[in-house]
């Protein structure tokens, strides 16, 4: 079963849930798209999750869903208005969701962890999740260590849920390649970061669009915390002082604020620009719905041009 049958959406495709930018707003523009919107709880208060999901709700009759940082230390207010608002799907990264699944799924949502190993994966499929989202380290932000391309069959292997493909897909060739491997579906967060209605800065998505395939790199992982952004002034800097022993509160002085900065200022040199290493083959904004239009005209093609 394809990821839109899955979902009751038109196009087999999930919107990552990016903190301080995946609002209710652009939840219900991504949904009314015809794929499916999340609500990012990242850099949320309690009340203001609630009120997304309902400026969500009200600006959009079609399936969407929310996507809950499990290291928030209000993850379990989160959890707990996520049942109570009935909300249709339920993303969650950094970490295991197993003590909040059973609540969640007799509030009829459905559950999709992302993952970024087979061992978690397996866990998942066990705590009785319906199908697991396994992104490779080539996405933007919060990130593992293994490809996409080497993640996803190997979960596909491991478990007998539903998998969804993430990390470095911005293509139709992308998309072809996902349902190689055993997905079900794609998660895309990067290349929807250049569509007319993302509310990111514009600074941010020219900052998109003049990247190549090396513009990004991945700080954090001396501390245990990798996130992949665009290299700028502060990557310089927090790099720097990564080799040079920093520990992890020295180096959050260089992250505090950062994503903000990037989102509503437009700070594009100490701004957090979380990217994934596609951002090389953006090259214009476009509504949404294009974007999608064009990504499934490009699998057929791709798959018309394939005689194996």
């Amino acid at each position: 079963m394809k990821l839109n049958e899955l979902l009751g959406t038109e196009f087999p495709f999930i919107q990552g849930g990016m903190a301080n930018i995946a609002t209710g707003e652009f939840a219900a523009a991504v949904s009314n798209a015809g794929a499916l919107g999340l609500i990012g709880a990242g850099g949320m208060s309690p009340e203001m999750f609630r009120e997304h999901i309902h400026k969500c709700r009200s600006l959009t009759d079609k399936p969407f869903g929310v996507n809950i940082m499990l290291m928030h230390p209000q993850v379990d207010e989160l959890a707990k208005i996520a049942a109570e608002e009935h909300v249709a799907v339920i993303t969650t990264g950094a970490g295991s969701p197993g003590v909040y699944v059973s609540m969640w799924k007799e509030s009829g949502a459905k559950v999709f962890p992302v993952v970024s190993a087979v061992s978690l994966a397996k866990m998942m499929a066990k705590a009785g999740v319906d199908g697991v989202i396994a992104e490779g380290t080539e996405s933007g932000g919060h990130v593992g260590e293994t490809t996409t391309m080497a993640l996803v069959p190997q979960v596909c292997d491991a478990v007998s849920i539903p998998v969804i493909a993430a990390g470095g897909i911005a293509s139709g060739r992308q998309l072809v390649a996902a349902y190689a491997l055993g997905a079900c579906g794609v998660q895309m967060g990067t290349c929807l970061l250049v569509s007319e209605e993302c509310p990111i800065h514009e600074n941010y998505k020219q900052a998109l669009l003049k990247a190549s395939d090396r513009s990004t790199v991945v700080t954090g992982r001396s501390v245990n915390a990798p996130v992949r952004v665009i290299k700028n002034q502060m990557t310089k800097d927090y790099i720097a002082h990564e080799k040079a022993g920093a520990d992890k509160m020295e180096l959050e002085q260089f992250t505090l604020g950062s994503l903000r900065r990037a989102v509503f200022d437009g700070d594009t040199r100490t701004g957090s620009l979380m990217a994934g290493q596609v951002a090389g083959m953006l090259h214009e904004i476009r509504p949404l719905r294009t974007i999608f239009e064009d990504l499934m005209a490009q699998a057929k093609v791709c798959l018309d041009s394939l005689s194996l």
